[in-house]
């Protein structure tokens, strides 16, 4: 077994509960490397190289950034400036989706997926552009682009497991172990980088792993700042997507902190109380009343919209009526509704529908308007695809239909 850990600093700031007066190195800004810095008797200039050798250039050890003095260098890697995580495993799926297990210095693992982008036959606009589905809810022209460069979305993981118990998601079977810190999740897209292929380039990111991002709040709020700042990685806020599985509060305040320009995807997977409750416990505190006008009152640009991701569960919410009120229900708020059958998970006996199925409940919603894309399944021969990252070890306890208002057992 391999036994990395990272340095003792990598690991006090935050998942100890050491308090630091800075963030750990890895998700410092600018202007907190400048405070640190300064405090080690070095000249405010280094803030900067010292950012964007990390963001820009994906130095993510002290000793490598070779602009900096020797002996900074060695300060900063005993600092902490170090990776504070290791790939444990790496399986490519023959569409060439990678998904990397990767370990913390507990221990704890938690799944990352890399999608490069498809052309060709696979991605006719019946089901989906390539742009919408690969960088989910990013509306993006890719226009002058490079026609070399191979676009790649990284679905990253903020929790290690999740409390949120959707019945047809992997990723809560063991429930919630705990949160990741900011270093962890970008330390995820840092890694990610350091692997793509050739002519691959990093151009979306969604927190869609495993984990409720807005449970864990303050470190999703710290990765988004650090992922669009201009002097690093500088993603638009177009090319970043928080999914959420409707905690109303955090949305309200990730839409005032944000001043709207986060983009989210919500998943919404039914159009009553009931059946909601029944596929995703979190409804019974927020139902669906609320949860819509939380979009409502969102301060979403213009020309912007949700994504709303509804899986379709054979015998659960798949048929026309399911289709019309779903129309009924979104309208007025500006959404794309991404279908996505649902991918088998060894913990549920659920089931995808049928083809046929899925392309009449398309149907219904373009005719009343909506923009709906049917999500291809990308990765699933390495259980990669959406709803299979699951917790390494992790004993699932067999999930079975229930009807609606059954109690959960």
């Amino acid at each position: 077994m391999n036994h990395w850990r990272p340095s003792l600093t990598a690991r006090t700031c935050y998942t100890a509960g050491v308090s630091s007066p800075l963030p750990h190195p890895l998700v410092r800004t600018p202007e907190e490397w400048r405070e640190a810095l300064v405090r080690l008797g070095e000249r405010p200039f280094r803030a900067t190289q010292v950012f964007q050798a990390i963001h820009r250039r994906n130095v993510r050890d002290a000793r490598e950034i070779t602009d900096l003095p020797v002996s900074l260098r060695d300060r900063l890697f005993e600092e902490g400036l170090r990776p504070v995580l290791e790939v444990d495993t790496e399986r490519r799926s023959t569409d060439d989706t990678r998904k990397l297990l990767v370990r913390f210095a507990d221990q704890a693992t938690v799944e990352t997926v890399l999608i490069p982008a498809v052309s060709g036959p696979g991605s006719v606009a019946a089901q989906s552009t390539d742009k919408d589905e690969d960088a989910d809810a990013s509306s993006v022209d890719d226009d002058d682009e490079p026609a070399a460069v191979r676009r790649v979305t990284q679905c990253i993981s903020t929790q290690v497991g999740c409390a949120m118990g959707c019945v047809f998601c992997a990723s809560g079977v063991a429930g919630l172990k705990r949160h990741l810190a900011p270093e962890e999740i970008v330390g995820q897209v840092l890694e990610g980088r350091a692997r793509l292929d050739e002519g691959e380039e990093l151009r979306n990111v969604v927190l869609m792993g495993m984990g409720e991002p807005l449970h864990n709040y303050d470190a999703t709020a710290r990765t988004l700042r650090i992922l669009s700042h201009r002097e690093g990685i500088d993603l638009s806020s177009r090319r970043v997507t928080v999914s959420t599985s409707g905690l109303v509060p955090e949305i309200d305040r990730l839409g005032q902190e944000f001043a709207g320009q986060v983009t989210l995807a919500i998943s919404l997977h039914a159009t009553t109380d009931e059946q909601r409750s029944a596929l995703m416990p979190i409804n019974k505190k927020y139902p669906l009343a609320e949860l819509l006008a939380a979009l409502r009152r969102y301060p979403l640009p213009k020309r912007r919209r949700f994504t709303i991701e509804f899986t379709l569960v054979a015998g659960q919410n798949d048929d026309v009526p399911e289709a019309r009120r779903l129309a009924a229900l979104l309208r007025g708020i500006p959404v794309k509704i991404n279908l996505i059958p649902m991918n088998p998970i060894e913990a549920s006996t659920l089931a995808p529908p049928d083809r046929t199925g899925v392309l009449a409940f398309q149907k219904i919603l373009l005719d009343a308007g909506y923009a709906c894309f049917i999500r291809r399944r990308r990765g699933d021969d390495v259980s990669a695809a959406c709803g299979q990252l699951a917790l390494l070890g992790a004993k699932p306890r067999p999930r079975r239909p229930f009807a609606a208002g059954e109690p959960e057992s």
